[in-house]
């Protein structure tokens, strides 16, 4: 089914593109203009150049909040995101028109996390579940991932991690994948933290565990070195209808050494 509603509606997904929107158009950008104040550090740029630009809603109108979204700079107007209750969608024209590409793949609904492998976009990995913690959420299933651009997908393990909240793909190996998992979000479990694949997601590696109350909710990769990565991990508890929880902290992992040292 193609969805190409547009505009501002309150109930749709918050998809907002900003590479697509045209700034104000000057003869000589503020940054460039001769005899401008060059009072900045070096690499910054003027604010002023960037003033014409203003965010808009790019639908679609159904799907639900979302918190996954993940693109290709080698296709700059094709983009993934996922609903936390409607599965996930595509656009290959900017958002002017989006198509769900999950139906009929996902066994669940809800997706927490979406990465789009740099060296091949058409390699795309979907975590599902939500970790963004409320009064309604729903579980996931783990980890589904596509080699043909969405066409098709594939389960690809870690079922009972339930909630995921971020991807991670290497940035010349797409085969080398993390996933930064909060686990259960009603009780003890023991998949939470950080899983590492070397093989495209047919083996997981558990290769950060804080304990079986505190998961990881975030990943970032250094850009200049794909083998240290930064996670933060919280504790979760939802039979008392209240997150947070307890052991939270920030770890630096480098992977070469496989093991994790706190920095906060």
């Amino acid at each position: 089914m193609m969805s190409t509603c547009t505009g501002r509606m309150a109930i749709s997904a918050l998809i907002v593109a900003l590479g697509t929107l045209v700034p104000t158009i000057r003869s000589t950008p503020p940054m460039l203009a001769q005899g401008a104040a060059t009072n900045q550090p070096a690499g910054a740029v003027d604010q002023a150049f960037l003033s014409g630009l203003r965010w808009r809603t790019i639908g679609p109108p159904r799907g639900g909040r979302s918190i996954a979204v993940s693109g290709s700079t080698s296709r700059p107007h094709e983009y993934y995101f996922g609903a936390t209750g409607g599965g996930l969608w595509k656009t290959t024209d900017g958002g002017n028109t989006w198509r769900p590409v999950s139906d009929t793949f996902f066994k669940t609904s809800s997706v927490g996390a979406v990465a789009v492998a740099e060296s091949n976009p058409d390699i795309v990995y979907a975590g599902m579940g939500e970790v963004a913690m409320r009064g309604n959420v729903i579980q996931g299933d783990g980890v589904y991932k596509t080699t043909d651009a969405g066409k098709t997908w594939s389960h690809m393990g870690l079922e009972k991690t339930m909630t995921i909240g971020r991807i991670r793909v290497h940035p010349a190996n797409p085969d080398i994948v993390y996933v930064a998992a909060l686990g259960d979000p009603y009780g003890p479990n023991a998949d939470r933290g950080v899983f590492k694949s070397s093989d495209g997601g047919k083996t997981w590696d558990k290769v950060l565990f804080r304990s079986d109350k505190a998961g990881a909710v975030d990943l970032t990769m250094d850009a200049k070195n794909p083998e240290v990565l930064y996670t933060d991990t919280v504790g979760e508890d939802r039979c008392l209808g209240v997150g947070g929880g307890s052991q939270p902290g920030l770890r630096d992992h480098r992977s070469r050494r496989r093991r994790c040292v706190p920095v906060g």
